[in-house]
């Protein structure tokens, strides 16, 4: 993906990874695939108005991704995140149409003592969500070859919702303490680090298959927190607590963890540092503090 007129359709482009991309690919003719006006559950009118766009790549971020609600909404969960990446793919397929779509570390379910890596078996999710993800990616291997995953987590970026505002909004001096859990393991992420990483790969066309977009480094939940506070100059005092603290309809996974196996193999540079991108992304959207 390269020079003048590629035409880009995002799927589920008003959300927050979206919005980032609708930043990240400025230079590039952009199509906001969102409701109202796109539905990927109807399959005969999405394709028609894919075809319409002439689009070169699509970029499929819609998703149901309320974690706890996917666990009471079993069918849409699965409606959404399998039946739609089918339609979309099928459409792509058809069309002759690049697809990139967007997934999750939920695909796996959170057991190992190490980063999980591309290569490892995903499907073993506990959650609704991570399982009608898993059967998304399902979908696309097998209705458009011609396409890369991108699993990401923990994920922040402009507007949020996200964990990084939850805590800027908390940390408002009225709690002198904040219990945040200590004992879950992740890569704390930017939609900005993803989005500039996706636009490299868009640039290879010969790439496909599947990829983990995750910053670098490692934090739990409590760590994160403190170097938001940190960031953010605020004084707040964390208490680590433990996720049966904190019951939740669907259970989170321990170990979030993704390693970058295949940008390495494939000769591509890093994902930045998680405290850089946090940085950045503090800096930019909270440039009072």
């Amino acid at each position: 993906m390269g020079g003048e007129g590629v035409r880009i359709v995002i799927t589920g482009g008003k959300g927050m990874l979206g919005r980032t991309l609708r930043l990240v690919l400025a230079e590039h003719e952009l199509l906001i695939a969102d409701l109202p006006e796109w539905d990927i559950m109807d399959a005969a009118a999405f394709q028609a108005k894919l075809q319409a766009s002439h689009a070169d790549v699509v970029v499929h971020c819609a998703a149901m991704t309320a974690v706890d609600k996917c666990e009471t909404e079993a069918d849409l969960a699965y409606r959404l995140n399998a039946v739609g990446s089918r339609i979309v793919a099928m459409a792509c397929h058809r069309l002759g149409i690049r697809l990139v779509a967007i997934s999750t570390d939920y695909v796996f379910g959170g057991e190992l003592d190490r980063p999980y890596h591309e290569f490892d078996v995903a499907g073993g999710a506990h959650t609704v969500y991570g399982a009608s993800k898993f059967a998304g990616e399902e979908m696309i291997r097998t209705h458009c070859p011609d396409h890369l995953i991108c699993r990401i987590s923990w994920l922040y970026g402009p507007g949020g919702p996200s964990f990084v505002h939850a805590m800027m909004n908390l940390a408002d001096g009225t709690r002198p303490v904040l219990k945040v859990v200590d004992d879950q393991h992740g890569n704390p992420t930017s939609t900005f680090a993803v989005a500039r990483h996706l636009k490299l790969l868009l640039e290879r066309p010969c790439l496909a298959g599947t990829f983990h977009l995750t910053c670098e480094g490692e934090a739990t939940w409590a760590e994160f927190a403190r170097e938001i506070f940190r960031l953010a100059g605020k004084k707040q005092e964390i208490q680590a607590c433990t996720t049966a603290d904190f019951p939740r309809p669907a259970p989170r996974p321990l170990n979030s963890r993704l390693e970058k196996r295949m940008l390495r193999l494939c000769g591509l540079p890093p994902m930045p540092a998680w405290q850089e991108a946090l940085a950045e992304f503090m800096q930019r959207e909270f440039p009072c503090i």
